[in-house]
């Protein structure tokens, strides 16, 4: 499962619409979004999730469904593919490391929904030894050339009153930061958020261009730990709007690739499902 994107530009209306509950953006808000595509073309994270699908299928021997949260094939559409396939036990796999009930959280509670059948839920692999070795691979690569001066770990923000809520959203990715750079010697690192929504309450922060600027250092590698694939919050996030902030500032930034089909993160992904399958057969 992943997030979904538009697969045109007549489809981000509709999109955008679904994301904030059924109700419409603003036509401010709408052209926002609308610019932000067409910047970087067009969104491949269908593309990529499907493939990273059919990579997982190929790595476990298993029927693989895909299921998106708020674009077509939607999760309940995924979970019919499995019925109408024989499916009985079914392994939930939303592609997010980290565990926040705002997004894990709500793909499971999409696929208990259309699913009647036995359900092996995968909350997060935020720690598992196959995912930190993957982000370490995407780190060595883009530390081979040269090591800059500041190594930022990036994730989604979410609204900060989930932290009073006892989310471990934040404590997972520290987590993470600190399992990857256990293993490696890595320049000055720290945490922080990127893409933030303007809704009016704080979000979690400290954000990447607030960090970028108040380090002072003029070399700054960005690792989105908190993303598996490529899609609007890296391709313009970081590849266009990061970017251009750095630019203005003489400061270079780099990021790490992304893991998208890369047969690494697959093994990965296959280690994380036969993991969960193991357990639950053995309960």
């Amino acid at each position: 499962m992943a997030y979904g994107s538009p697969a045109t530009e007549a489809d981000i209306a509709p999109y955008y619409t679904h994301i904030r509950g059924g109700h419409a953006p603003s036509s401010e808000s709408l052209e926002d979004l609308t610019r932000r595509y067409r910047a970087i073309g067009r969104s491949p994270l269908s593309e990529i999730t499907r493939a990273q699908a059919t990579a997982l299928s190929d790595v476990t021997g298993l029927p693989t469904f895909v299921g998106m949260k708020h674009a077509p094939p939607f999760i309940a559409d995924g979970a019919a593919a499995a019925q109408r396939h024989g499916v009985e036990r079914l392994v939930g796999l939303p592609l997010a490391p980290h565990f926040a009930r705002m997004s894990v959280g709500a793909y499971e509670h999409s696929l208990r929904q259309a699913w009647p059948g036995e359900l092996v839920f995968v909350p997060g692999f935020h720690d598992h030894p196959a995912f930190v070795d993957a982000v370490r691979v995407l780190l060595r690569e883009a530390l081979a050339d040269s090591a800059p001066e500041l190594l930022i770990f990036t994730a989604h923000s979410l609204p900060a009153r989930i932290l009073a809520e006892g989310d471990p959203y934040r404590d997972q990715l520290l987590a993470s930061c600190r399992l990857v750079a256990a293993g490696m010697r890595l320049p000055q690192w720290e945490l922080a958020f990127q893409s933030a929504s303007h809704t009016g309450e704080p979000w979690l922060g400290p954000d990447l261009l607030e960090s970028i600027e108040r380090s002072g250092a003029r070399d700054v590698l960005v690792c989105p730990i908190g993303f598996v694939a490529d899609h609007l919050e890296i391709l313009y996030d970081l590849d266009v709007e990061a970017q251009e902030f750095a630019r203005g500032r003489g400061i270079r930034l780099r990021r790490t690739a992304s893991f998208n089909a890369r047969p690494q993160f697959v093994q990965a992904l296959a280690a994380v499902t036969l993991q969960a399958l193991a357990a639950t057969s053995s309960v």
